[in-house]
């Protein structure tokens, strides 16, 4: 039997102390929109140079001290929560695990046992908030038998979204490398969005809290790879949509085929709900980023009116048109004086959807290229909401290994997976829970 046990626990302190101006981190007013407590990922590495059991302490040794030096950069990820509106910069530092199992990396990707995954993390992924004082940044390393290693965080969702996280993990990576280019972090958007009280997350969970299932959850990874995608591309263009993304094909084929998974399972048509979560850091260049920290995001949504036989090409514009909405002159609104009408207009219509279905997208955000010192990742996933009794219609996409596909994790009920699972439309163009081995 497959078993995780913790050898050890610290927490690493930034490398320098962080002086006495920084010690409060104030969050933006975006930072109260997410309600997920942690953003949590999982760097899985192989064994590629038969490093052995000294080299794998010199690589943790490594770990820690490139850790420290990149918390000094990213000073409020070595602090502790304070309250949904500020983070104490004290330097409690990062609580850092190192955990055994007792499998070779190559078995556990060959056959990926979803309910092994949460215990690659050093907190439990769920719903409840973080408390007052709980550390910012958490991270665990796990050393397979083979002396293969999967690198986790979970770093409080308050501070950071994906592309926040990614900017973080690559900062990391590099001084654990030893590049001389050093990443910093930039720290802008609480004077760009300034929070005036805890009005958007009192709308927000309203929101959310609408969308929350009781049930039993089931996760299932459905893989893209680049032929597929062409094919899929080229089906949505037929009718003259110019250029659609790969996110924009796949999202669609996976809404419709979620309407049709849910008119199965209640035998009648309602109208469904799509949202996306759109960085912000490209709608706003002059003034943001790639390398802002923070929840530079919000959410585009669109609305089907007919059932699933709806043409793909037309989910997929209306998957470009919500999109499109998020734009920089939106953006500029949400700064100005009317930015709270503006934000909970906006928000008003995620509500309430029986059929509805969140994305969010991890793809061309570079965690295929987080090279610590010892090879890129083999693979890259997050948290599983697998056997959850609460949860949200969700899916996270994400890039394969060779970054030309797309990994999907469909989280939803389970009669409505089960469903999906056996789609043909979806088949034709996805893998179903594949070997990670396999997608190269």
């Amino acid at each position: 039997m497959t078993s995780i046990e913790i050898n050890s626990k610290e927490h690493i302190k930034p490398s320098s102390p962080t002086p006495q101006h920084l010690k409060s981190y104030n969050l933006s007013i975006l930072d109260q929109l997410i309600p997920a407590p942690y953003a949590p990922i999982i760097l899985y590495y192989p064994n590629k140079d038969q490093a052995s059991e000294f080299d794998i302490q010199q690589r943790l040794n490594s770990l820690k001290d490139s850790l420290s030096e990149t918390l000094t950069r990213f000073y409020p990820l070595a602090g502790t929560i304070k309250s949904d509106l500020l983070i104490d910069c004290n330097d409690v530092g990062a609580y850092f695990a190192v955990a055994r199992v007792n499998i070779r990396l190559n078995k556990f990707l060959n056959h990926v046992d979803l309910d092994l995954i949460n215990h690659f993390l050093p907190c439990e992924p769920t719903f409840n908030g973080c408390s007052e004082g709980s550390c910012v940044s958490n991270v665990q390393v796990t050393i397979f038998e083979c002396c293969g290693i999967a690198i986790s965080l979970c770093i409080s969702h308050k501070i950071l979204d994906g592309g926040a996280l990614s900017t973080f993990v690559k900062s990391w990576a590099g001084s654990s490398y030893g590049l001389k280019e050093v990443v910093y972090p930039n720290m802008s958007a609480p004077s760009l969005f300034p929070a005036k009280g805890l009005w958007l997350k009192d709308s927000s969970m309203v929101m959310w809290g609408s969308l929350f299932k009781m049930g039993k959850c089931r996760t299932t990874r459905f893989v893209f790879d680049s032929t597929k995608l062409a094919i899929l591309k080229a089906k949505a263009s037929k009718n003259g949509l110019k250029d659609p993304t790969r996110v924009e094909v796949v999202s669609a084929l996976l809404w419709k085929c979620v309407m049709a998974a849910f008119e199965e399972n209640t035998g009648s048509w309602k109208p469904s709900l799509l949202s996306h979560v759109v960085n912000l850091r490209k709608r706003l260049v002059s003034t943001l980023s790639e390398n802002s920290i923070g929840n530079l995001i919000f959410i585009a949504s669109a609305k089907c009116d007919s059932d699933s036989r709806t043409p793909l090409h037309i989910l997929v514009e209306k998957v470009r048109g919500g999109v499109a909405k998020i734009n920089g002159e939106f953006v500029k609104k949400l700064q100005g004086d009317k930015g709270r009408e503006v934000m909970e207009e906006s928000l008003k219509g995620i509500k309430d959807c029986a059929n509805y279905i969140g994305f969010t997208s991890w793809c061309k955000m570079g965690f295929y290229e987080a090279d610590f010192g010892w090879g890129k990742p083999v693979w890259v996933c997050g948290s599983v909401l697998e056997g959850h009794p609460v949860f949200m219609n969700f899916v996270v996409l994400n890039d394969i290994q060779n970054g030309q596909g797309i990994e999907a994790w469909v989280s939803m009920d389970e009669a409505a997976i089960n469903v999906l699972k056996h789609n043909p439309e979806l088949l034709e163009f996805a893998l179903v829970d594949p070997s990670p081995l396999q997608m190269v």
